[in-house]
């Protein structure tokens, strides 16, 4: 069950104004609930599959990934399952680490605009993200003097790449509004634990002490998204997880998501992937079968 999101506290390190921990098949991440912190969250996993969850954003990923989290953007440990050669690399630090004036001088100017584009959740794709990984990995060998530069090269790594996507464009953060955004993971929380089920908006409504127009209202100004295109999107997600990892017919995935129509279960498959939920299946076999 979704826990509601909660505050992590980083403990301050006298050594360090940045705070580094790393994962590993026997040393697991144990703390994977839906949080948020002041703090940015800069993610580097390597050889290990699992599930995005950044404000209103969900899917699954199955490549390495290097993702920058904004301060007080709601996400959710990624490394679920951590096989024996898998790593994770957690670099969280401060807007301000060095200063409330720092990344304000024009020599950091696209450090600073890379800080501002990570409040939506970016996540990096180009060929250069993994020469960029393991200098986030190489953070954990380093200190002090010398751990502060490689991190502000690191982070000017970043500000260079195009090749990235906004995860989180269209959804919230709790800065903007603390209690509105707890009204937003409630709904959140429930599609988690509901979303096999026939949700009505009657029913959700409620759980918000709203009536649906105001529900309907809220949910569009939080989100940017109707309720039920949010809902469909986290069912096709899942749908993408069966289809990916079982055997299932994808008449049964269907009902299993919580459709009861196929036909507009594949409608809204071509709609948010871009293909057919048979193709989707063929092209992720065949990619898996090439590597």
């Amino acid at each position: 069950m979704q826990q509601k999101p909660s505050l992590e506290h980083i403990d301050p390190n006298v050594f360090s104004s940045i705070f580094i921990k790393q994962h590993d098949f026997n040393h697991p991440n144990t703390f994977l609930s839906w949080h948020f912190h002041p703090e940015l969250e800069l993610v580097y996993i390597k050889n290990v599959s699992g599930k995005r969850h950044i404000g209103s954003h969900l899917s699954y990923f199955d490549t390495n990934q290097l993702l920058l989290v904004g301060s007080n953007l709601p996400h959710q440990g990624f490394a679920n399952n951590m096989p024996v050669n898998g790593k994770e690399t957690i670099v969280q630090f401060k807007p301000n680490f060095l200063g409330d004036a720092f990344f304000n001088l024009p020599e950091t100017f696209e450090i600073n605009n890379l800080l501002e584009r990570s409040k939506q959740g970016l996540l990096f794709t180009g060929e250069e993200k993994d020469k960029i990984g393991l200098k986030v990995e190489a953070l954990m060998e380093t200190s002090g003097f010398n751990r502060t530069l490689l991190f502000l090269e690191i982070l000017n790594d970043l500000a260079q790449q195009n090749d990235y996507k906004v995860l989180n464009g269209n959804g919230y953060a709790f800065e903007s509004d603390l209690k509105g955004s707890h009204k937003v993971d409630t709904i959140f929380s429930y599609i988690t634990e509901h979303f096999r089920d026939d949700i009505t908006l009657e029913a959700i409504a409620d759980k918000t002490g709203m009536t649906v127009p105001s529900f309907c209202r809220f949910f569009k100004k939080a989100t940017g998204k109707t309720f039920t295109k949010v809902l469909n999107e986290y069912r096709i997600v899942h749908a993408t997880k069966l289809i990916t990892e079982t055997d299932h017919t994808i008449t049964d995935i269907c009902y299993e998501c919580g459709f009861n129509s196929f036909s507009y279960f594949n409608t809204q498959f071509n709609l948010i992937t871009g293909k057919s939920a048979s193709k989707y299946r063929k092209d992720k076999r065949a990619f898996l079968e090439s590597n």
